[in-house]
């Protein structure tokens, strides 16, 4: 969904004792100039590529996965979109996805179980396929609360509509800027971490 590895390489040198100054003309100096020596360059790439590195086929189903979210939660974009012609311009080609995800009310529970079972639980897919796409559930399960606000309070003018109007457009921008951000840093094979949700996303991905 900044790039950062979970696995870092270990460090290459060990720390230089000054307070023992005759340690490197004790019998052993072979053996710790040795321990010293820099690791071979294969030896260091093998423990930078971590389980988080990404494949082009990676890269594609991780990004695409962001767009749940998005298609779940467009609705909220409804004042955004009319008054901005730019963002107009940027939702028009995923209309007819928007539509087909729409078409049939149970379709955001069926993708989800689809992406939490058959992907997230699937450890046939990489780490990074599995941890972006509980990214993208995390989020669209956030939807919720604002859905909840919606339905309890729903007002039709005055202040609270308002205060409606600039919630709904706050949570569409919000999603809007994690699909962008996550589509393309997964096209990257960068490792986006979408504020609020990384955290929790990374507890489910074992």
């Amino acid at each position: 969904m900044a790039t950062s590895n979970l696995l870092s390489p270990l460090p290459l040198n060990f720390p230089h004792k000054t307070h023992h100054s005759n340690f490197l003309f004790s019998p052993n100096h072979q053996t710790f100039l040795s321990l010293t020596k820099p690791r071979p360059r294969t030896q260091i790439i093998s423990q930078s590529k971590g389980s988080n590195s990404a494949d082009p086929p990676d890269r594609i189903i991780s990004a695409i996965c962001y767009f749940y979210p998005f298609f779940d939660g467009v609705q909220y974009g409804k004042y955004v979109i009319t008054q901005f012609s730019p963002i107009q311009a940027l939702i028009q080609p995923l209309v007819p996805a928007i539509r087909v995800f729409k078409s049939f009310p149970f379709n955001g529970f069926l993708v989800f179980l689809t992406l939490y079972f058959v992907v997230v639980r699937n450890s046939k897919f990489s780490r990074y396929v599995r941890f972006n796409t509980m990214q993208a559930i995390v989020l669209d399960v956030l939807l919720i609360f604002p859905d909840l606000l919606e339905r309890s309070f729903n007002p039709r003018d005055g202040l609270g509509l308002d205060l409606m109007m600039s919630l709904d457009s706050t949570v569409f921008l919000f999603l809007l800027v994690c699909l962008i951000y996550g589509s393309s840093s997964c096209l990257l094979g960068q490792l986006p971490r979408l504020p609020i949700v990384a955290e929790a996303a990374e507890r489910q991905v074992l």
